[in-house]
């Protein structure tokens, strides 16, 4: 049985939450799944305050004591993960923002590697197609595998037609979540991930020391030594890319 979670970024139960719903459904028609629907809303997660404590000392010294790491357990404890927002001042929700600042530390660290990954955008007129963008960028540099996510269209009041579509759009959605969950080994990384990778940490290396957690994160996982954050066989041209990264990392380290 593979745990799914869906993290709705509205307290309606209206669009977003039928979407996701309809969503999980299909998805235990396809398999063995067990769904779970975490409304952001019932949760207390303060606003981050910028103080930069979870990325220098830990995450742990985080000044708030809001339901935080409950939101992060639940993750960890899926093998597929679902963002799902509506459009609000054509950016996700408020709720869904302070909910992925909470997790910027992650993106310094990021853990999730092995576990899949989507979003669901509810929109009414514009702006779904750049919001799944992002969202997909999110779930990427969290360490997902990420299947792109998916613009579902609600006006009010709904059509049969309107409907229909969203029938089909959620239905082919939720059938590429479920392939690529069935493949939970972590995917070969493109060669723009490689860069990323390779030259944050040769500089991480060369500009901080021990008294940093991000530091001693990357020391304690090995990846100043590794080719990548999880053991993947890289081809030829990729190891020399990866060299080259390593090296460009060296020189603006000693040009700082």
């Amino acid at each position: 049985m593979k745990k799914v979670t869906a993290f709705v970024g509205s307290a309606r139960k209206k669009h977003t939450h039928n979407a996701v719903r309809q969503f999980m459904n299909n998805l235990q028609f396809l398999g063995d799944i067990e769904p779970e629907i975490v409304v952001l809303s019932d949760y207390r997660i303060e606003t981050c305050r910028g103080c930069k404590a979870c990325t220098d000392k830990g995450e742990e010294f985080c000044p708030f004591k809001d339901d935080r790491n409950v939101l992060i357990e639940k993750i960890m404890a899926s093998d597929g993960v679902v963002f799902a927002s509506p459009i609000y001042s054509f950016q996700v929700s408020a709720i869904m923002k302070i909910f992925l600042d909470r997790l910027g530390f992650i993106f310094h660290r990021p853990r999730f590697f092995g576990k899949t990954f989507t979003n669901i955008v509810v929109q009414g007129i514009y702006g779904g197609p750049k919001i799944v963008k992002y969202l997909d960028f999110i779930g990427s540099n969290l360490g997902f595998n990420t299947v792109k996510g998916k613009v579902i269209i609600s006006l009010e009041p709904m059509t049969d037609k309107q409907q229909q579509k969203t029938d089909r759009v959620l239905a082919k959605h939720s059938r590429q979540f479920y392939e690529r969950l069935m493949k939970p080994a972590p995917s070969t990384p493109t060669l723009f991930k490689l860069m990323i990778f390779r030259m944050s940490r040769t500089s991480l290396k060369l500009i901080l020391d021990a008294s940093y957690r991000d530091y001693t994160y990357y020391r304690d996982k090995g990846w100043f030594e590794s080719d990548y954050f999880y053991p993947t066989r890289l081809g030829v041209l990729k190891k020399a890319a990866g060299s080259l990264f390593d090296s460009i990392a060296k020189s603006r380290a000693r040009n700082r």
